[in-house]
């Protein structure tokens, strides 16, 4: 095995799970997420000598991002975030994975969840870009900076405009991580 693929193993595909999330809420279709994440990765892979420190993660990023605007055929400026289509399965999935010993609230969350979702995809796409990467993802804000290509500045603007919108639609407070819209 090649030292380029050992590095590649353990430094990008702990980070499959984040690249697919966001290639979903990126293409409507899983199929067009596979396909995404695919290229994603063979590019990472092919470029992986060109990374600089062990921050894999953003690099990553802005690689399934590019090829969302490639493959969509789309600037930067007309990114268009949706839901995925079979969140709510994966929704009660992680539900009963997770043991929720109370099925009224599993429920509720799937409703919750899906009234989030609902909001979300009615947010301006730069606004679900940062939310989706900030609060679902876990990245800093200059990580995100360095995914979309905005200054810090930027970014903590639109995830507090995000918020904002989120707040007031859904009668919700969120401040903490989205985790339950995956």
């Amino acid at each position: 095995m090649s030292d380029r693929r050992r590095r590649f193993e353990a430094q990008a595909i702990p980070h499959l799970d984040a690249a697919y999330n966001l290639a979903r809420w990126l293409a409507r279709p899983p199929l067009d997420a596979d396909d995404i994440v695919q290229d994603a990765m063979l590019r990472a892979y092919r470029a992986f000598d060109t990374v600089r420190g062990n921050d894999v993660k953003p690099w990553l990023m802005s690689i399934v991002r590019n090829c969302f605007l490639t493959a969509a055929g789309r600037s930067k400026d007309k990114l268009n975030v949706a839901i995925p289509p079979d969140h709510e399965i994966a929704i009660a999935d992680s539900a009963l994975i997770a043991g929720q010993p109370d099925p009224e609230a599993t429920v509720i969350q799937m409703e919750r969840s899906r009234d989030l979702n609902k909001v979300l995809a009615t947010l301006p796409e730069d606004f679900r870009e940062v939310l989706v990467l900030r609060e679902m993802e876990d990245m800093s804000y200059r990580e995100i900076a360095q995914v979309t290509g905005v200054p810090i500045g930027t970014v903590m603007s639109r995830l507090a405009r995000a918020r904002a919108l989120l707040k007031e639609k859904c009668h919700l407070d969120v401040e903490g991580p989205l985790h339950a819209v995956q």
